[in-house]
């Protein structure tokens, strides 16, 4: 009888244990918002109640939602790819000869990726503007963002000549850009955004957010 009670007591205790292992497993991971076409702010930039925040603006569909950098996965096709113009100008796009760009202005079938400070209050933040400040970026190439008028580029970001890159941005503004990625791969592009407020010229920070982008070959 003692030796039946024994087993019994051992495999009640192999069962807790494993109702234990099953209560305490990891959640799976959630996948990522995969965007690949249409209207994007990357970096959109809210203060509030002190707080300077980022998210990512996603207009793909009927209705913008903001999302969480890290729940989102962007998108280039290969469609994206273009032949670098001549001249040297052009050289902080590589040396490949062709490079893979998410345009400046709306283009079927790609994102129309840029970003916003529309939410952020006038009389903030001294000279009514934050700077946005590119940080690091891990990838197999150069990543750097651009605008183009009358055929001649303005880099705005070039990971290719060091970092960090910085660039004032004026509250209310809405801007897009060209985004340009020097070879196929996976891109961990990160950013800061700060600002020195006015009343008091103390610096606030969005903190490090970094943004995944996936170029297909």
């Amino acid at each position: 009888m003692i030796a039946m009670r024994t087993r019994n007591r051992f495999l009640a205790g192999l069962l807790l244990t494993g109702a234990l292992l099953v209560g305490t497993a990891s959640p799976v991971a959630a996948a990522p918002v995969v965007l690949s076409s249409g209207h994007v702010d990357v970096i959109d930039v809210d203060y509030v109640a002190g707080a300077l925040t980022v998210n990512v603006l996603d207009g793909t569909g009927t209705t913008s939602v903001e999302r969480n950098p890290a729940d989102v996965l962007f998108r280039v096709p290969n469609t994206g790819k273009i032949t670098v113009p001549g001249g040297s100008a052009w050289s902080f796009l590589g040396t490949g000869g062709q490079a893979w760009v998410l345009p400046q202005s709306s283009t079927a079938g790609l994102l129309w990726a840029g970003w916003n400070t529309t939410e952020v209050p006038g009389g903030v933040f001294q000279n009514n503007r934050v700077s946005f400040k590119l940080t690091s970026v891990s990838g197999p190439a150069g990543f750097s963002i651009y605008t183009v008028s009358g055929g001649t580029p303005t880099v705005l970001f070039d990971s290719g000549n060091g970092l960090p890159d910085s660039l004032n941005v004026n509250y209310n503004t809405h801007a897009h850009a060209n985004w340009g990625f020097d070879a196929a791969g996976t891109y961990a592009v990160t950013f800061e955004v700060t600002g020195k407020l006015a009343s008091s010229g103390a610096t606030v920070s969005s903190g490090a957010k970094t943004f995944t982008f996936e170029v297909l070959a």
